[in-house]
């Protein structure tokens, strides 16, 4: 038995055996299952009302934490998008009633984006749930394979980041 990836690489092995497909094995199954988990956290998401950027921003300023907020170029450091697209998506979410512009009170010149009451209290009403979906995905897996795996991954992303 065998995954989407393991044909791949049968059919690479048939029509170029003089090629080395073997990182196919690992970045093929990555991005396969970026995708997949993608459409499950979408779906989830839908349920909310919510984007997955949206999340993305409505979770890291739950991790922040406190009043002060974040600066919408915080978001462009993990969020891997343009300003423009990152000002769209605090837009719709203002609309929302889930975050609100603050001037910053040491610059003018810098606006400040802060959860509204509403905002904490999606974010907090669905966090948990979205754990223990994200959790179920990981149920074929044992703790010792997750932390070798999270290890791994790491080592990836310290490369590229």
């Amino acid at each position: 038995m065998g995954d989407a990836v393991d044909l791949v690489l049968a059919q690479w092995r048939v029509e170029r055996p003089d090629v080395d497909t073997s990182p196919v094995a690992v970045l093929g199954r990555v991005a396969r299952l970026s995708r997949l988990v993608e459409r499950e956290v979408k779906e989830f998401l839908a349920h909310f009302d919510l984007e997955p950027g949206e999340f993305e921003v409505l979770t890291a300023l739950r991790r922040a934490g406190g009043e002060h907020g974040l600066t919408a170029g915080a978001f462009l450091d993990d969020a891997l998008v343009t300003a423009g697209a990152i000002t769209n998506r605090l837009d719709r979410m203002a609309t929302k009633g889930l975050v609100r512009r603050v001037p910053d009170t040491e610059d003018r010149r810098v606006v400040r984006v802060r959860l509204t009451d509403e905002g904490r209290a999606l974010v907090d009403s669905m966090l948990a749930a979205h754990m223990a979906r994200c959790a179920t995905v990981l149920e074929p897996l044992d703790p010792s394979s997750r932390e070798t795996l999270a290890d791994a991954l790491r080592v990836l992303l310290e490369r590229f980041e």
